[in-house]
């Protein structure tokens, strides 16, 4: 009887139920995907529009404006193009023969001729420093006190631009002999120039002549030269207190009697001046292009004629210096 009330016996299963977490939505991950979509839109128009040109720019511009109109009159690559709204690219929409896409053909382009250039430069330069001239001699004239040294000015056209030559005179020389100081009234007259010179942008070079009279104890040491590039770089701050920035001065030099102004009398007192040089372009490209040393030639081949001109070799001259 035990073992039949063992097997009557009721089998109790028990199930333990977990409660679990709710489920996630997904509109984050769609709210995401909208982020970084925008995101490499955004990316990707600011690459577009830092490689296209400004004509471009205008192009798409306009076309987007008036497509019909750029598809008409502009035509071009992209306008008259299979992919354009506009087919065929031709100037009469309703023939569909006989016409040339316009997207084929190659666009005219702008060429610049440098040589047209930098002559139209040069005149336009050559007509600057003319009006240089122009207003210096008439500050010359129209001041009493530069009127009198009207006769000691030469003003001239070189090859390097307007060249202003102060010369000396008997009665009023520039400078005491043998001596770097500048004289009072020569003082006025090169601050009056240095006021004028201010409105231009050129460039540039004083020079100091002397006569070939020899210069005392020239051979021992201070020579002519000296003395010339002393009285240049006087010129020059006097030109400086006139209002002239240190910045336009490229080149001081002193040249003692090497190039007189009378060739014909090396003891005439115009040889003892001041030469004011404003530079043209062509004159600072010269001062500051590099010189390329020529290649050598292999023995029985021609030189080729070179762009640049050779270097001219320094003689040396027994002429006695001057002041």
């Amino acid at each position: 009887m035990a073992g039949d009330a063992k097997k009557l016996q009721p089998i109790i299963i028990k199930k333990v139920k977990k409660n679990g977490h709710a489920a996630h939505g997904g509109a984050w991950k769609i709210a995401y995907a909208d982020f970084v979509t925008a995101m490499m839109a955004f990316f990707l128009l600011m690459w577009l529009l830092g490689s296209t040109t400004e004509g471009d720019k205008k192009g798409i511009a306009d076309y987007f404006q008036s497509p019909l109109k750029v598809a008409l009159l502009n035509g071009g690559s992209g306008s008259g193009d299979s992919s354009s709204l506009v087919k065929g690219g031709g100037d009469d929409l309703t023939r569909q023969g006989g016409q040339v896409k316009k997207g084929d053909v190659q666009a005219e382009r702008n060429t610049i001729n440098l040589r047209k250039l930098k002559e139209e430069q040069q005149r336009a330069e050559s007509a600057k420093l003319k009006e240089l001239q122009d207003k210096v001699e008439s500050e010359l004239r129209n001041n009493a006190k530069l009127s009198q040294f009207a006769s000691q000015i030469k003003l001239d056209m070189t090859r390097d631009g307007l060249r202003i030559q102060i010369v000396d005179e008997l009665s009023r020389p520039m400078f005491d002999s043998g001596s770097a100081v500048v004289k009072p009234y020569m003082r006025e007259l090169l601050r009056a120039i240095g006021s004028v010179l201010i409105e231009v942008p050129n460039h540039l070079t004083l020079e100091g002549h002397t006569d070939s009279q020899p210069f005392p104890g020239g051979d021992r040491g201070y020579s002519n030269w000296e003395l010339s590039a002393d009285r240049a770089n006087a010129s020059r701050r006097e030109l400086v207190s006139g209002g002239l920035t240190e910045e336009r001065v490229l080149r001081v030099q002193g040249l003692a009697a090497s190039s007189p102004f009378n060739r014909d009398d090396p003891l005439d007192p115009q040889n003892r001046r001041i030469s004011i040089i404003v530079m043209n372009r062509d004159a600072e490209d010269r001062l500051f292009r590099p010189v390329v040393p020529a290649e050598p030639v292999a023995p029985g081949e021609d030189a080729e004629p070179s762009i640049r001109p050779e270097k001219p070799k320094l003689v040396s001259s027994q002429t006695p210096s001057g002041r």
